[in-house]
Parts: C-alpha cells; structure tokens; sequence
C-alpha cells in the first residue's frame, strides 16, 4: 500500500543556504499523502464535503541531507497498518534514489459536525480491501 510521487524543489521552498526549510517536508507529506488517497479513488475535498476531517495529531521528520534548489525529489507514501479511528503513513523522500529524509504521520478521523473521533469510513476500507 504505497505510492510515489515526484516534485522539483522550488526557489521559494528553500532558505537562505538554498536548503529546503524544514517546514515545507511537511508540505511534501501531504502532498504524498493526498495524492496516495486520491489513487485510490478517495477524493480529499469530497471526505470533507461529507463532514469527514483529517487532522494530524503526530508527526515525525529525520533529515539526513538537505534538499535544495532545483532537486528532483520522489515522495514515497506509505500506509502503515489498516485504519481504525486513525491512519498512520510513513514517507522516504529521495533524490537520486538514496533516501534524505524520513518521516511519519498520525491522522485522526474527525466528525466535523460533532469535532469527535469516527471510525474510517467504509469507503476507504472497501477501496483499501479492492488494492492490498
């Protein structure tokens, strides 16, 4: 259950030492996370239509190198276990196929009309049983 992505590092995502800011691996995250649920044909904007929030409540960066300007980095997302009330994903960020940067992270399912934990919903689950 994983998947890969690739982005080039833009000028405005680096400091003044041309490394990327620490912030924006989380940006990177996301984008590997969002792009992995909407290959499985779960749509981000629509589970929020529905009332379906997905905060993160942990989150976990070790950075080996530093990405600059310009790189080609390939995201790789993946699941960790089969979700509950909670999904959890680990991530390699890669440039030039040797890993820069690992990191790990813990989403809740929220009800957005009640702010309560809820159980993944059954449309992820069946579309996780459909792949694995």
């Amino acid at each position: 259950m994983e998947d890969e992505i690739e982005i080039q590092v833009r000028y405005s995502e680096t400091d003044q030492m041309s490394f990327v800011y620490h912030g924006n691996y989380v940006k990177y995250f996301e984008i590997g996370r969002i792009t992995w649920l909407k290959k499985l044909g779960i749509s981000y904007k629509k589970m929020e239509e529905d009332g379906i929030l997905l905060p993160v409540i942990e989150l976990k960066i070790n950075f080996k190198q530093p990405a600059l300007f310009d790189d080609k980095l390939t995201i790789k997302t993946k699941l960790k276990r089969a979700p509950s009330y909670m999904i959890e994903f680990d991530f390699e960020i890669k440039r030039d196929d040797k890993v820069i940067t690992l990191g790990y992270s813990k989403l809740i399912f929220l009800n957005s009309k009640t702010n309560k934990p809820m159980r993944c919903p059954k449309n992820i689950l069946s579309e996780l049983i459909k792949v694995s």
